[in-house]
């Protein structure tokens, strides 16, 4: 599982010569990143990749690097996405109005619904 913080310290150390790139699994990119490094314009483009690696948040990052994975012994707690039960409620009924009004398919209505209650 590749970790954030070494990808952004790889990017400002090494990022001219694209072992970001290797670490990330964007085999092209480091290859292109090799291959112009005399330039010095992956150097240049590597610091700004290790400011967006460490501004990203881990859910952007494990959706992104780790196809959404993340162990279950290092749980995330980000209060910016806990919804109180009420506004879960609240939630899922207005998503049924929506199904009721045709606005979205019973496929998107129950796998909205799915995800919302999984997330209980």
């Amino acid at each position: 599982m590749k970790n954030k913080i070494v990808a952004a310290l790889l990017a400002i150390f090494f990022g001219g010569i694209g072992v970001h790139k290797f670490y990330l699994g964007q085999l092209g990119a480091g290859i292109v990143y090799l291959l112009f490094c005399w330039t010095g314009i992956p150097l240049i483009i590597s610091c700004f990749e290790f400011l967006i690696l460490l501004l990203m948040s881990d859910r952007d990052f494990d959706a992104k690097f780790n196809r959404g994975l993340r162990p279950s012994s290092a749980p995330v707690f980000n209060m910016a996405h806990q919804e109180s039960s009420r506004d879960k409620a609240a939630t899922l009924g207005e998503l049924k109005k929506l199904y009721e009004a045709d606005v979205i398919t019973a496929e998107e209505y129950e796998g909205k619904r799915r995800k919302i209650l999984d997330s209980i």
